[in-house]
């Protein structure tokens, strides 16, 4: 697959994820809501790092920095709501 169509695809995956978080954040306002919008962001972010930034190449511990923060921001946000 060329790297062309790996960024279509990707750009594609986004626009649906971004999508599927219009949906879910017009759905209502519940834990199990707001953490599914936090899911979808973490997998765009992974999108992100992987498809655009190319870290799928990149050494491990790239990766883990990049979808870390990412990762600890949902955790954060996720113990504020259930407290």
């Amino acid at each position: 697959m060329s790297a062309s169509n790996v960024l279509i695809l990707c750009w594609l995956g986004l626009a649906a994820l971004s999508t599927l978080t219009v949906v879910l954040g017009s759905a209502g306002s519940t834990l199990r809501i707001a953490a599914g919008v936090l899911a979808v962001a973490l997998v765009k972010a992974w999108l992100i790092s992987d498809g655009f930034m190319e870290l799928r190449h990149a050494p491990p511990a790239w990766r883990l920095l990049l979808l870390g923060w990412p990762l600890a921001m949902a955790s954060g946000i996720l113990l504020a709501l259930l407290g």
